[in-house]
C-alpha cells in the first residue's frame, strides 16, 4: 500500500468516532514495532518524525525504510513531520515523500503563525500533502519544543484561524504536555475548552500533543533494571479514551514508546550479560513497543478493526 494523506483517515476517525495513533520513530527497529501493531489490529496508523530525528537518520533515509515497509502493509499508514518550525522544514519534508506535514508556529503571534501556516498549506497542497497547524501553548520540554507553562487554544480565535489558513488539522492546548513528567499535582484537562472549539469547528479533525501516557507498568520495568524515572506520569487513559469521544482524531505518542524500548533493552541486557548481539536485545525492546502500541489502539484510541 502507498502512504496516505491525512484527509480520508481523519474522515473515517470523525465519522466513526475514533482516534489514530501517531507515533514517533528515530530508526527501523521503532518503525517496524509500531507498523507491526498497526497490522496486527488492522487499524490505521500515522508514524512520524521530528526534525531532531531527521538531524540523527536522515530524512531520505527515513522515508525509504517507511516506503519499503508500508508497500508490504494492508492497512492505510500515514507519514508526518511532527514539529516543523520553518517553511524550509516542512517543503523538505513534502519534496522527500512525506504525505503529512506539521508547521508549528505557535510560539509566534498571531498574525505570524496565520501567515506562516498559509505558506506551508499552498505548497503541501500542491502536492497533495495534507498540514497540521497548531494553536496555544503546550508546557513541557521535548526535544526542540518547549514551553514554561501551557496556555489553553482560543476557540474563537481558532476558527479565525483554520478560516484563513486553510489548514487540514489543528493541534490544540488543552492541559496536555511534552516529556515524561506531565504533571505535579493531580492531571487535568481542559474538556470545556475542548467541546467550545468542537462547536466553532464542528467538522475540523483536532490533534493533541503531549499525550503519552507513561504506563507505569513499563517505567517499573525499566527501573527494575537501572532506569531512573522517579515520578515520570503521563495523561490518565480514561481521559485520553473521552478525548477520542469528541473531535480528537489524531493522539500523539512518543515518550511511552522510548521508555518501553527502554525497558526491554534494559531486561535483556541485564538477563544476557553475555549478548553482544544488537539484533536480540532490539527485538526485546521492539516487543515492548509493540505490546504498547497494540494496548493504545485496542483500548484507548479505539481503532482496532478500522482500517477498512
Amino acid at each position: 500500500m502507498e502512504l496516505q494523506n491525512s484527509k480520508q483517515l481523519f474522515r473515517n476517525a470523525l465519522d466513526r468516532h475514533y482516534a489514530i495513533g501517531a507515533f514517533n520513530f528515530v530508526n527501523m527497529e521503532v518503525l517496524k514495532a509500531i507498523l507491526q501493531a498497526a497490522e496486527e489490529n488492522k487499524s490505521p496508523v500515522i508514524v512520524q518524525c521530528s526534525t531532531g530525528a531527521i538531524k540523527y537518520a536522515g530524512i531520505k533515509t527515513l522515508v525509504a525504510i517507511v516506503k519499503s515497509i508500508v508497500s508490504d502493509m494492508t492497512v492505510p499508514v500515514c507519514l508526518n513531520l511532527d514539529h516543523g518550525k520553518t517553511f524550509e522544514d516542512c517543503k523538505n519534508a513534502v519534496d522527500a515523500g512525506f504525505s503529512n506535514v506539521m508547521i508549528d508556529a505557535s510560539s509566534l503571534n498571531f498574525e505570524d503563525n496565520i501567515a506562516l501556516t498559509k505558506q506551508v498549506v499552498e505548497y503541501a497542497h500542491s502536492h497533495n500533502v495534507t498540514v497540521e497547524a497548531e494553536l496555544g501553548v503546550l508546557a513541557g520540554i521535548e526535544e526542540d519544543v518547549s514551553a514554561n507553562k501551557s496556555i489553553y487554544t482560543d476557540p474563537i480565535q481558532a476558527k479565525e484561524f483554520v478560516a484563513r489558513t486553510g489548514v487540514d488539522s489543528l493541534a490544540v492546548a488543552i492541559g496536555t504536555s511534552h516529556g515524561t513528567h506531565k504533571f505535579k499535582g493531580k492531571a487535568e484537562l481542559a474538556f470545556d475548552v475542548l467541546a467550545e472549539i468542537e462547536k466553532q469547528l464542528p467538522d475540523l479533525p483536532l490533534v493533541l500533543h503531549g499525550a503519552s501516557s507513561i504506563p507505569q507498568e513499563e517505567v517499573k520495568l525499566a527501573e527494575k533494571y537501572g532506569a531512573k524515572l522517579t515520578g515520570a506520569n503521563g495523561i490518565p487513559e480514561d481521559m485520553l479514551a473521552k478525548a477520542c469521544k469528541h473531535n480528537v482524531c489524531k493522539i500523539n505518542v512518543d515518550s511511552d514508546l522510548k521508555i518501553s524500548y527502554t525497558a526491554g533493552l534494559r531486561k535483556y541486557l541485564t538477563e544476557n550479560p553475555d549478548n553482544v548481539d544488537i539484533r536480540k536485545y532490539s527485538t526485546a525492546g521492539m516487543e515492548e513497543i509493540t505490546k504498547v502500541v497494540s494496548h493504545k489502539i485496542s483500548n484507548v484510541f479505539c481503532s482496532k478493526n478500522m482500517a477498512n
